[in-house]
C-alpha cells in the first residue's frame, strides 16, 4: 500500500495533517491512498445511486468529489451527515479530467473551524522599552 503526503507548506489556516489540497490530485498515481480535508459544500444521495452518497468538498484551491458506498455510510454516518468540515482517506481515482476520491475512513474535523475565528496572537516588541506610545508614533 502506497501512502501519498504532500510536503508540509506554510500556512496560516488550520491544516489537517498530511492531507493533499484540491490542486495536487492531479500529481500521484491513480488508486494511489491519499488524504484530503475541506468545507462541505454538497451532500447528494440520489434515488438511483442504490445508496451511494456524494460529497463535494471544497479547500481553498479548489473542490473534491468524494464517493462514500452505503456499507461506509452506515459507519461513519454522523460525520457525512452533519459534519461541516471532514478529513477523507482513501483510493484515488482519474479517469480523463474527472477526478474523485472513493472513501475508506471519515473523520469529522468541524471544530478545527473554531480556530479560523480565534484572534491571531500580537506581535509584541522583544524589548518593552522599544514600544512606542500613541504620541510618540509618526507617520
Amino acid at each position: 500500500m502506497r501512502v501519498v503526503t504532500p510536503r508540509p507548506t506554510q500556512t496560516n489556516w488550520p491544516r489537517p495533517p498530511s492531507c493533499l489540497r484540491a490542486d495536487q490530485l492531479r500529481v500521484p498515481p491513480d488508486n494511489a491512498r491519499i488524504t484530503v480535508a475541506g468545507l462541505v459544500i454538497l451532500r447528494q444521495r440520489p434515488g438511483t445511486a442504490k445508496g451511494v452518497i456524494f460529497l463535494t468538498l471544497e479547500d481553498e484551491t479548489g473542490t473534491v468529489n468524494i464517493i462514500v458506498w452505503r456499507k461506509l455510510y452506515e459507519r461513519y454516518r454522523r460525520a457525512v451527515i452533519a459534519g461541516r468540515m471532514l478529513r477523507i482517506t482513501g483510493r484515488l481515482q482519474s479517469e480523463g479530467d474527472v477526478i474523485h476520491v472513493i472513501a475508506e475512513v471519515i473523520e469529522d474535523i468541524s471544530p478545527l473551524l473554531d480556530q479560523l475565528l480565534a484572534p491571531a496572537p500580537e506581535s509584541s516588541p522583544a524589548d518593552p522599552s522599544e514600544a512606542l506610545s500613541p504620541d510618540q508614533q509618526t507617520g
